[in-house]
């Protein structure tokens, strides 16, 4: 809700370049298991809506549930964490841990001529392929690497410019007329591209903002079937995802987590199947609300969630995506909330295709009134945070599998591969290092195995992408489940933490299988 505290650690971490280390990373988290990807898995091409199911292009059921990854809507003008590890690694990881979406918060200042980057760290070969881009060509790699990791993106559109977000979806400085003309700009650059899902049109609408009052410029309803229809005039093949407002006929809750005018005023598109509702959730720890104190807590909450948004879902309206919902999990009424809600959220069939979608608040650390998935040294997983999400997770999307193209050289004949190792952070207590596999041979990789042994007393703590036996200084990872397949001349990455710092860059030799 209150997204001014959750920035608050943001620009002081940036600034830093470097990972928050210490007494975070001697809590190291245990080695993420790779989700496993059924063998027809669903998710295929541009996406559809039927009642409140979202549809792959086969007509296959398919379940967002994702994270936030945000930083494009800040002064940085890209995703956070850059300044700590590559793109890519993060992706990895998102993956490893089951996370098939990701929605990437931006502001229309990423879309101004000249507009670039800035808090990327490029050292020890980090984010190489970032150097010299605008923030738009980075936001095409990102895609690009997710979508050859089996993930979707959701375009959130979270502010007019890096300032802040606003009540409306215009401002003085940023008219309608530019956030139309950006909208369909994005909708137009990845046209073709079905990695990028759809577009969350505007975040969190709030007082004045209204739905189905009438009035244009303060009417929520109108301007997003406005936006929607100009997104689709150019790229009919997106989903349009339309949140709520904060108060409906005087009932007040989070900002955009009121959809309860949908009933009597919903959003009108030109293109049929293409609208998802979403809504935003939170805790105490973004602020009070008067259920959380009720005597009934926490059994009042699924009366709650029906009354602003879930009943679209099960009146068969329209999907249902919970875009934000997040805590920093330390009071108890916050642990109780989330429970209720995960309990509320999740799926009741089999396969659970049939369920309401959604992406946590946030993978970011830096989020001043939730925290994140990651801790804040940007590598070692909140096992607890993460671990009420596991019941709800959905199977990953088809992807490559490849971490794209590799530098390998590709003049054998046989099955072959090389590795290298790079130390992402060192802080002297323990580092964080990568390590990039390439197909140097003409024929793809089923499996990899890689090895090195350290010249001190160097112990890996955490991995992730790869599972790893280490017998004193010796250490031998092999390939996780979903990143064994690797064509010839592309690469796939693997990250781990260790302890102490100070070991340097060992050896490292990789073998086919």
């Amino acid at each position: 809700m209150f997204h001014s505290l959750r920035r608050a650690l943001c620009a002081a971490a940036a600034a830093l370049l470097l990972p928050l280390a210490g007494a975070h990373t001697a809590h190291a988290a245990t080695t993420p298991a790779a989700a496993a990807t059924p063998a027809a898995a669903p998710g295929a091409g541009y996406w559809h809506t039927s009642g409140r199911q979202i549809l792959d292009a086969a007509g296959q059921p398919v379940r967002i549930a994702g994270v936030n990854w945000f930083g494009f809507e800040t002064s940085n003008q890209v995703v956070h964490g850059l300044w700590s590890r590559d793109y890519r690694s993060m992706i990895d990881q998102m993956r490893s841990l089951g996370y098939n979406t990701i929605r990437l918060p931006y502001s229309d200042d990423i879309l101004k001529p000249g507009a670039v980057p800035n808090s990327i760290d490029f050292s020890g070969g980090k984010n190489a392929d970032l150097q010299g881009l605008t923030s738009l060509q980075v936001l095409d790699k990102i895609v690009a690497y997710a979508g050859q990791d089996g993930l979707k993106v959701i375009l959130d559109r979270h502010r007019p410019d890096a300032g802040g977000q606003s009540a409306l979806w215009y401002t003085s400085s940023v008219p309608e007329s530019t956030w139309m003309t950006d909208l369909k700009a994005l909708a137009t650059r990845y046209l073709g591209q079905d990695t990028v899902i759809g577009i969350d049109l505007h975040n969190e609408p709030h007082d004045p903002a209204c739905w189905g009052c009438g009035d244009t410029s303060v009417d929520w309803r109108l301007a997003a079937e406005r936006a929607g229809n100009a997104v689709l005039s150019v790229n009919p093949n997106l989903l349009i995802f339309v949140e709520g407002v904060q108060s409906y006929n005087g009932v007040s809750g989070w900002w955009g987590g009121n959809l309860m005018g949908v009933a009597q005023y919903p959003v009108r598109l030109d293109v049929p199947g293409r609208l998802v509702y979403s809504a935003h959730d939170y805790a105490t720890s973004v602020a009070q609300q008067s259920w959380f104190s009720d005597p009934s807590f926490p059994a009042n909450m699924p009366g709650i969630w029906d009354t602003y948004w879930g009943y679209i879902f099960k009146q068969n309206i329209a999907p249902v995506w919970l875009g934000e919902f997040g805590t920093t999990l330390q009071p108890t009424v916050d642990q109780k909330w989330l429970s209720a809600l995960v309990s509320y959220l999740r799926p009741t069939s089999t396969y659970g295709a049939d369920s309401f979608q959604w992406t946590f608040w946030s993978w970011n650390p830096d989020s001043g009134d939730t925290g994140g998935i990651l801790k804040d040294d940007w590598v070692t997983v909140d096992t607890v945070k993460d671990g009420y999400l596991t019941s709800i997770k959905a199977p990953l999307f088809p992807g490559s599998g490849s971490g794209g193209s590799g530098g390998g050289g590709g003049g054998g004949t046989a099955a072959s591969c090389s590795a290298s190792y790079a130390v992402s952070s060192d802080w002297g207590s323990g580092f964080n290092a990568d390590v990039t596999v390439t197909n140097t041979g003409s024929t793809a990789l089923t499996s990899w195995k890689v090895t090195w042994t350290w010249s001190g007393a160097q112990k890996v703590t955490n991995m992730w992408n790869a599972s790893y036996t280490q017998s004193g200084a010796t250490v031998t990872a092999v390939n996780a489940a979903q990143n064994g397949t690797v064509p010839a001349g592309s690469s796939v990455s693997f990250g781990f933490g260790g302890a102490p710092g100070g070991g340097g860059v060992p050896r490292v030799s990789c073998t086919a299988q």
